[in-house]
């Protein structure tokens, strides 16, 4: 039988049929204005964190809007998300999370990786290095010394910047390879600071550790974050998700 384009449309390389396939554009992704979204025009979105946010992004162009600089992490996801949805917006979204960071590494390179971009939103996630270095004892900082950092990081932003808002995000754990349960009640007491500190400073507040509870009811938590800190593909769109639900909505 000769092969037209018609035949090989119709016949699998089986030789039974082929199903017709059609494409639909799911509503949930057509575009849409979010009614309560805080977003204006130009504004500047700066992700910054330890490795969660850095997930592997270049660090030599470091460039707006760009997939390599944004990483394959949370903060791309959130990104193309809100580039999508908001076209004419002309959004700059940088990521400038660095791998191993604690509050004190964030304070010493804030003037090029935060005031100089001038961003309108900050964005932070930071605090499982602050716990995790000082319980392998490569670093002697305290729960005191976080807060106090992270406190003089916010207030130096604001001095600098005073129209800037930031969204503080909730670090997070789950058992996995890295994480016991000797890791919960030590590391609370970092998650209730950055509470403390997002209600002090009016922030949007991120509560991730809820957000990966409620998930491990549906798959168990090596599914989320294998080594108990840093997030699967899913844990990464589960961050995401949630991080865009807060920054467009009142909650």
């Amino acid at each position: 039988m000769k092969l037209t384009r018609r035949n090989f449309i119709s016949k699998s390389s089986f030789g039974l049929p082929l199903l017709p396939i059609t494409f639909s554009w799911n509503s949930n992704l057509s575009l849409k204005k979010e009614k309560h979204s805080p977003l204006k025009e130009g504004d500047v979105i700066l992700f910054q964190g330890d490795s969660i946010t850095d997930s592997n992004r270049e660090k030599t162009k470091e460039l707006p809007n760009d997939s390599f600089s944004l990483g394959s992490g949370y903060a791309f996801m959130g990104a193309s998300q809100l580039l999508f949805s908001n076209p004419n917006k002309k959004l700059k979204i940088y990521n400038r999370g660095i791998s191993g960071n604690k509050v004190f590494q964030l304070d010493e390179r804030w003037e090029k990786d935060c005031v100089n971009l001038k961003p309108d939103f900050v964005s932070i996630l930071i605090g499982v290095n602050d716990y995790w270095h000082k319980r392998d004892k490569v670093y002697d900082g305290t729960i005191d010394v976080f807060e106090k950092d992270y406190r003089g990081l916010l207030n130096k932003t604001k001095e600098q910047l005073p129209l800037v808002k930031f969204i503080i995000c909730e670090p997070f754990i789950l058992m996995g390879s890295k994480v016991d349960k000797s890791w919960i009640g030590p590391f609370a007491e970092y998650q209730k600071i950055t509470k403390k500190l997002a209600d002090e400073f009016n922030s949007l507040w991120v509560p991730f550790q809820e957000t990966f509870n409620h998930a491990v009811e549906f798959a168990p938590p090596s599914y989320w974050a294998p080594d108990g800190v840093h997030p699967s593909i899913a844990g990464n769109q589960l961050m995401a998700n949630k991080w865009l639900k807060i920054i467009n909505s009142k909650e």
